[in-house]
């Protein structure tokens, strides 16, 4: 994590003499793994979510669990998630309201470590009561009743406002991230960082070989599912409704795939026809891929290549589900997987790893680390894939590179200095940026053909 001052440029919250001391117990199971099956899986579920303002006890413990395996233990949110939800079983409405207010917590986090008196976000490791009360503060919601020796309840109020007056905290960006894009988007940043700020919005992609968007829409109101059509993205459906998309039958039987609505433009922006021969350089676990499929209209091949043998399992049972039949998937194990299909395919999607910069609004955690060594080795990973990669695609063929990025040295600039040491070979088409502030993830798309 970051270890700079955070607040330095903002005002100083003064506090009390003993409430920085590292006053907290040792780290506690919140739930014991032999716990009473009954009480983790089996539990009645009561809408306590709106009735009630804040937790419940059971909520809390559920909670400190999955704040201390990320805090403290170092797991990605998402991982934390897909284990506890899996260990105690609840309603997908209980859930999905938790998943909202850990994911709030985490978008601004070093609001809520300046309003607990801490210097920096790493400092709630120590402290994670002092976090859901801070938390439970700000949503004026009663203070639940949890051990929080040391926290400095005098004067919680104002340290919530003084902390909302300064910009940085109070949007939830760290420093180093607001030194990087000032630096590469300049007057732009700041409509980009207050965007990155808000809750996304839920979208899923209308699965093509199976149902159109406006029957998907209508199946999905008869199982209590609200969406509205998505201006611009002819696939795409925003869910509006807090609503447990993967247990319906509409999921079950492939009818649908949440993926944002930004991303769902990048697969049409290859230009795939049925028939072709289609290669999805870093399928992963092939939510472009199945897109490719159903714009293909299941016609052609694609072959989804990836460096991860388990992400290529997870898109082979994605496929049965989908009804997607035209998809081939290797791993990329060796540098000869990839020189076997040079000059193979019509169409490359290289979807290139990235800072992810732009769907941070979907990993708030990923930034209370540092990224700016990780993004300097993403770039030379970005270049060589780009060089390597673009040698699949036949004489005449179409390349499109793509990331989840909103910085132009991941985009712009990769894809100007590819072209320029290809001696003639490429040349750029078009190219795009959508940003956070235009409603969708952030991402950036460059096609590009092959004329020798």
């Amino acid at each position: 994590m970051e270890k700079r001052d955070f607040s330095k440029s903002g005002p100083r919250i003064k506090r009390k003499a003993n409430a920085g001391k590292n006053t907290s117990k040792p780290r506690q199971r919140f739930f014991n793994k032999n716990a009473d099956k009954k009480t983790m899986h089996d539990r009645p579920f009561k809408d306590t979510t709106v009735k009630r303002l804040g937790f419940s006890p059971f909520q809390i413990r559920l909670i400190q669990s999955i704040l201390s395996s990320v805090l403290v233990d170092g797991k990605p949110l998402d991982k934390a998630y897909a284990y506890w939800f899996a260990k105690v079983k609840i309603q997908a409405l209980e859930q999905g309201f938790l998943i909202k207010q850990i994911n709030a917590m985490f978008r601004r986090l070093s609001f809520y470590a300046i309003v607990c008196c801490l210097k920096r976000p790493s400092d709630l490791s120590r402290h994670i009561n002092w976090l859901i009360l801070a938390y439970c503060a700000e949503q004026e919601w009663p203070l639940p009743d949890i051990d929080a020796e040391g926290f400095d309840r005098a004067g919680l109020k104002e340290r919530i406002k003084i902390a909302k007056e300064d910009e940085l905290l109070n949007e939830g960006c760290p420093v180093w991230l607001n030194e990087l894009c000032t630096k590469e988007l300049s007057d732009k940043w700041p409509q980009e960082r207050k965007a990155l700020a808000k809750e996304p919005s839920r979208y899923i992609r209308a699965n093509a070989l199976k149902t159109t968007r406006e029957n998907l829409g209508h199946v999905l109101s008869e199982e209590g599912v609200v969406t509205r059509p998505v201006k611009g993205v002819y696939s795409a459906l925003e869910v509006t409704s807090n609503a447990a998309l993967f247990r319906t039958a509409a999921f079950k039987e492939g009818l649908f795939e949440q993926q944002d609505a930004g991303s769902q433009l990048i697969p049409p922006f290859l230009d795939a026809q049925p028939g072709m021969r289609v290669i999805d350089a870093c399928a992963g676990s092939g939510g472009k891929t199945l897109q490719l499929a159903a714009i293909m209209e299941n016609k052609g091949v694609i072959i989804a290549l990836d460096t991860e043998g388990w992400k290529l399992d997870d898109l082979k049972k994605r496929s049965r589900r989908a009804g997607a039949f035209n998809i081939e998937t290797r791993v990329i194990d060796s540098t000869k997987v990839i020189k076997r299909l040079y000059d193979h395919a019509d169409r490359v999607l290289i979807d290139a790893p990235c800072s992810g910069l732009g769907v941070l609004r979907r990993t708030p955690d990923s930034k209370w680390r540092d990224l700016r060594p990780r993004i300097i080795e993403l770039k030379k990973i970005q270049q060589d894939i780009l060089s390597r990669y673009s040698q699949m695609v036949k004489v005449g063929g179409i390349v499109v590179y793509s990331t989840c990025s909103i910085l132009p040295s991941e985009n712009e600039l990769q894809v100007k200095e590819f072209i320029a040491n290809s001696n003639g070979a490429f040349e750029l088409l078009e190219d795009k940026t959508l940003y956070p502030s235009e409603g969708f993830d952030g991402f950036y798309m460059a096609k590009i053909i092959r004329k020798a």
